[in-house]
């Protein structure tokens, strides 16, 4: 025979069910508030002074190939125009697949990632654009380990349309063979009817007066300075 049905019992049933349902749905929503936390204190972080010039890393878990000293990240600085400065300065937009990056080196390491800073071109920090910005943590010693790398590859042919600007040398070298190249287009007999040395000389001493008189003039209004000076220069006129 069948046997009786406990309403009671079965309504205990429903509510511990229904109660281990709700417990599993707050925690996850837990965890989710926890995550949205975590995830706006990097924000918080990355938008704000950090004076650290070091993070307590466990070195046997940190990748070789992302670790570069100083000197390299200078020296492409130098060759590309482009700045390393604190995360503060950089006005574009830092993507979440960066931020799931630093917490998950965070996990990994058991610390709290600071002093953390953006090697990007310099429209980066003051406009948004979408050459690619790469995201550092300082290690000690002027170590520092690439974080997160965003957004499309440098143009091939940037380092060589950076190399005037590297200093005052190549500049001076760029200005004269423009000057000399300006001066061989000019027509024969454009000023006189007979071509000599001392004619052609001349007019290239005009076009190099007159082009590095544009130069300096644009170097001196905009306030634009060499690769050396400005790769770690918070400054916009620089």
């Amino acid at each position: 025979m069948l046997s009786r049905t406990n309403i009671q019992e079965v309504l205990s049933k429903k509510r511990n069910k229904e109660t281990s349902s709700f417990e599993i749905l707050a925690q996850v929503q837990e965890i989710l508030n926890k995550n949205q936390e975590d995830r706006q204190l990097i924000h918080n972080r990355l938008s704000t002074h950090q004076k650290s010039n070091s993070n307590s890393f466990d070195i046997d878990l940190l990748e070789s190939k992302r670790i570069y000293h100083l000197a390299h990240i200078k020296d492409i600085c130098i060759n590309y125009r482009l700045r390393f400065l604190d995360s503060k300065y950089f006005k574009g937009e830092i993507p979440e697949e960066a931020i799931s990056q630093i917490r998950e080196l965070e996990y990994k390491h058991n610390t709290t990632l600071n002093g953390l800073k953006i090697l990007a071109p310099s429209k980066l920090f003051k406009l948004e654009d979408k050459d690619d910005p790469l995201l550092f943590a300082p290690i000690g010693n002027g170590y520092y380990y690439l974080v997160h790398k965003w957004g499309n590859d440098l143009h091939p042919l940037r380092r060589i349309l950076m190399w005037p600007f590297k200093s005052i040398v190549n500049l001076s070298v760029l200005v004269v063979l423009i000057s000399y190249l300006m001066t061989l287009l000019v027509p024969d007999g454009l000023f006189s009817k007979t071509n000599t040395n001392a004619q052609f000389w001349i007019i290239f001493f005009f076009m190099f007066k007159c082009l590095a008189s544009v130069v300096i003039f644009y170097g001196f209004a905009l306030g634009k300075n060499f690769n050396p000076a400005i790769w770690n220069s918070k400054y916009f006129n620089a």
